[in-house]
């Protein structure tokens, strides 16, 4: 069985037990989220698509922890101007372990 959420601005497909990374939110590890803006809900050939939103669906995780990306250099660049600005960012994350994927 899997699920289409959206959170943190983005939409993404969870299956049960999958780890999926997301934008921060505020939990403690260990603690339980619930997302309840599902759009899809599919299991082999049967597929539930919401208009947006599935009425009733619902996809439960544990967090698993928090984390920073990857380090993304930033540059701001204009030549002949003696103008250069360099910066680098680290995005944060939390990881969850999907437990649980409700149709409705």
């Amino acid at each position: 069985m899997y699920a289409v959420i959206a959170t943190g601005g983005k939409q993404y497909r969870v299956t049960q037990d999958g780890v999926l990374r997301i934008e921060k939110l505020d939990a403690e590890p260990g603690a339980t989220v619930e997302f309840d803006r599902v759009l899809l809900v599919g299991e082999g050939a049967e597929v539930k698509l919401g208009k947006p939103l599935l009425e009733g669906g619902k996809v439960t995780a544990t967090v698993v922890r928090h984390g920073k990306g990857r380090k993304v250099s930033v540059v701001k660049f204009k030549r002949r101007a003696h103008y250069l600005r360099q910066k680098t960012h680290r995005q944060p994350f939390t990881e969850v372990k999907v437990t649980g994927i409700s149709a409705g």
